[in-house]
């Protein structure tokens, strides 16, 4: 398994983005299950995953499935007591960080309420006024 996968599973669930940030490239692309934009660069990647990791409870790895530069990594954790599973798909680049990065999950009810949790939690980071500018 490429180090870069390895490393993520054991930091993303622990919501700590100066953890995440070192196995993002420069200008990362993150595509979230909340709705059809893009978060583009270290900096706000890095932020959002953070709260995502402080969202998300009783996150784990289920499956692991990939090589070279392409993975997706199933996951199963709670939002507040709702249930999930889902998938990261991971795209490296050639010196091995994240280069993209997409999540899909289920069910409907559950990515409301990781909207919701994330929109309350990023209305209070002051960051993400200047990050706005990040998403295309």
């Amino acid at each position: 398994m490429h180090p870069t996968i390895e490393h993520m599973q054991q930091v993303v669930a622990k919501g700590d983005e100066a953890l995440i940030r070192p196995l993002l490239a420069e200008d990362v692309r993150f595509l979230p299950p909340t709705y059809f934009s893009t978060w583009t660069g270290r900096e706000p990647v890095a932020a959002v995953l953070g709260h995502v990791g402080q969202v998300f409870s009783d996150f784990r790895y289920r499956r692991i499935m990939g090589g070279d530069c392409d993975w997706a990594l199933e996951f199963q954790c709670k939002v507040g007591d709702l249930d999930a599973v889902g998938v990261d798909l991971i795209t490296l680049n050639d010196d091995g960080l994240i280069q993209e990065f997409e999540v899909v999950m289920r069910p409907y009810k559950t990515i409301g309420a990781l909207r919701e949790a994330m929109m309350a939690r990023v209305t209070r980071d002051p960051r993400f006024l200047d990050f706005k500018s990040a998403l295309s």
